[in-house]
């Protein structure tokens, strides 16, 4: 038995497939995989990495449809990347739980637009029943992810780093649950989750350390986005909030083994899927054990850190200007441009 499948049968920590690669779903789904994700960033190298599979796709989509533009033919595209996992995980679907969805990513171009993102929403909800929708978690973001809510969409709240972020995004659905549950409205196959990108945390703040005139133990670097994690872990329960923790941007063995035994997600990537199956690692629980202190005191010097640890750290508004988030959305936007360059040349050849 696979590292991966042990540990989702003996504890609630259960993974999804962090690509919308069909043969990298495939492989996910014998190791108990419940779900799959899509970013910008994922459907340019699901595209690039079997291009001969979809370039006859595309082609087609040119043919019959010559006055689409390259960004028309792109959502085109991310659509059915994400409705063909959506029918590869059909068979595990379970609406009640939320086993078996597939998130699709808003335009990163409507991050600060919450009537644009709730629109696409709205849409991308219409395009199979276990499709899940990621929403940024900026100011316009937290809106977007009340309203949808509201509508009856399960929301997947990324580009998130902090512990403020999270819980503005479960304070979000809380809202949109209540008016639901206000009007009468089921709430039962509403199954929203938060994504806490640890690696991106950990990035931005060996960038922001980097250029300063001081050392930090490497180590306790690497576990900056864990800290956060297991903090805002800790308040979902507490606080009995019905959006689930979702782990994403692994770095480091860590990342998994430190959080394993949570009634959490973690969406993992294909090769450190195999990482995790290849190595000889001992599946205990760790949810509840604190990040060492000697780590913690030199995380705690930095304000950066301060920011995303402390719930308090940031206001809904200071999440747009949060280093970690522009960063992500960043490389989001060139993400997509890539995409969008690889369509161009199918429609000036």
């Amino acid at each position: 038995m696979s590292v991966l499948k042990e540990t989702s049968q003996k504890y609630s920590t259960q993974f999804w497939n962090d690509s919308c690669d069909l043969k990298d779903l495939e492989y996910a789904l014998d190791n108990n995989c419940i779900g799959a994700t899509t970013n910008p960033i994922i459907v340019k190298s699901v595209l690039q990495n079997n291009l001969e599979f979809y370039e006859k796709e595309i082609l087609k989509i040119i043919e019959e449809k010559p006055t689409l533009t390259e960004d028309e033919i792109a959502w085109i595209m991310i659509e059915k990347m994400a409705v063909d996992g959506a029918k590869k995980l059909e068979p595990i679907y379970n609406p009640k739980t939320g086993t078996g969805r597939i998130s699709i990513q808003t335009n990163t171009k409507y991050c600060k637009s919450p009537d644009l993102i709730l629109s696409q929403a709205l849409h991308f909800a219409t395009l199979a029943p276990n499709i899940q929708i990621k929403i940024p978690v900026t100011s316009a973001g937290v809106k977007a992810i009340e309203e949808a809510t509201y509508h009856g969409i399960s929301i997947n709240a990324t580009v998130c780093f902090s512990v403020p972020q999270a819980v503005a995004v479960a304070e979000a659905v809380e809202r949109g649950l209540k008016r639901r549950m206000e009007e009468g409205k089921d709430n039962s196959e509403i199954t929203p989750v938060c994504t806490i990108m640890i690696g991106r945390t950990d990035d931005y703040i060996k960038k922001v350390i980097k250029p300063q005139d001081r050392l930090i133990d490497p180590e306790a670097l690497e576990w900056a986005g864990i800290a956060c994690a297991k903090k805002y872990y800790t308040l979902y329960k507490e606080r009995n909030y019905k959006t689930k923790l979702l782990t994403a941007a692994f770095r480091n063995i860590h990342h998994w083994t430190a959080l394993v035994g949570g009634d959490l997600l973690a969406t993992i990537p294909p090769d450190f899927q195999k990482k995790i199956n290849g190595s000889n690692v001992d599946i205990k629980d760790q949810i509840d054990i604190p990040v060492d202190s000697k780590l913690m005191q030199q995380l705690l010097t930095v304000p950066e850190f301060v920011k995303a640890y402390d719930v308090d750290g940031m206001s809904v508004h200071e999440f747009d200007h949060y280093g970690a988030v522009i960063d992500t959305l960043t490389q989001f936007y060139q993400g997509y441009d890539e995409l969008v360059q690889i369509i161009r040349k199918y429609i000036l050849r």
